[in-house]
């Protein structure tokens, strides 16, 4: 059994900043510091995390008052650093610059008064802080078929934004459908899914037709990982979700020839290495990585932690 190891893979530069800025929040301030919501989507992050004094909370009214409070990469409505300011917090955002931007596009279609499409899957953190920039002007569109449906005040007067995870096909589906609805549509400048959401979906389907088993290693909460998963089923080969190694079962392996793996943009590295590890164990011949897009970015970290 051969292993072929997608790159790009694991942590991009929004997840490497969320995560350094708790790290070094604690240097700074001492434990505990606390993070509202998980700081990223993967409970092995998160963990460890906890393992050297970070507090994770859903609910700000949890947090002494004078502590250091830190907002997660998903982003957060500004009525989050309204209460967390009214709560005496001192609070730090960690959210992706690229959400961040989809954030600041909003405002500037809620100026306009414009009535903005979210494409995105409702029931994520990252849409819930969007939708919270301009509530009473956001509707959320999670298909195809609610994008043929959706209703508008003026058509005439419509933008449509996207959650930075979703899986390329899908989101353009969804925007084709309302492009088509809204010939006036407002688009963003520039494109919202993240260029290592892009990234890492591409490295999947450049191996369609080479493995007979996909393992995409991330949370379960995790959505970038979720669609991954999705496209490396969609080329007719089973693929697995699994957080680590533990979740591995053999017999998903009898007649397989060749293994693909990739992993989320919140998964670390050791997790993809212990799975490895395993495969060899299992039986695995040889791992090749195969080529793919280079990631130079990095983004700076917040100024409260630098």
């Amino acid at each position: 059994m051969k292993v072929l190891l997608c790159r790009p893979r694991g942590f991009c530069a929004g997840v490497d900043r969320a995560i350094e800025t708790v790290e070094r929040a604690l240097a700074k301030f001492g434990r505990p510091v606390y993070v509202r919501h998980e700081i990223v989507h993967n409970r092995v992050v998160v963990d460890d995390l906890t393992s050297k004094g970070a507090v994770f909370v859903d609910d700000l009214h949890l947090v002494p008052a004078g502590s250091h409070v830190i907002f997660s990469a998903h982003g957060v409505a500004p009525t989050v650093f309204a209460q967390a300011n009214g709560l005496r917090l001192h609070a730090i955002d960690a959210t992706c610059p690229l959400v961040t931007k989809v954030h600041v596009e909003a405002r500037r279609f809620a100026r306009e008064g414009l009535t903005i499409l979210l494409i995105g899957h409702a029931d994520h953190v990252e849409i819930e802080g969007v939708v919270g920039e301009a509530p009473d002007q956001t509707m959320v569109v999670s298909t195809t078929a609610a994008a043929e449906t959706v209703q508008v005040p003026d058509p005439e007067r419509v933008a449509v934004l996207t959650q930075t995870t979703l899986s390329v096909d899908e989101a353009m589906r969804v925007m084709e459908v309302l492009k088509r609805r809204f010939p006036r549509l407002r688009t963003p400048r520039k494109e919202d899914i993240c260029y290592a959401t892009t990234n890492r979906q591409m490295a999947v389907k450049q191996l369609r037709g080479r493995v007979d088993l996909w393992l995409v290693i991330g949370d379960p909460m995790s959505s970038n990982s979720n669609r991954l998963r999705e496209i490396g089923a969609e080329s007719g080969v089973p693929a697995q979700l699994i957080l680590g190694a533990g979740e591995i079962r053999a017999e998903w392996f009898r007649t397989v020839q060749q293994v693909g793996i990739t992993s989320g943009a919140s998964t670390p590295e050791s997790s993809v290495q212990a799975v490895v590890a395993r495969l060899y164990e299992l039986g695995a011949s040889s791992v090749e990585e195969v080529a793919g897009t280079s990631e130079l970015l990095e983004f700076q970290l917040p100024l409260e932690v630098r």
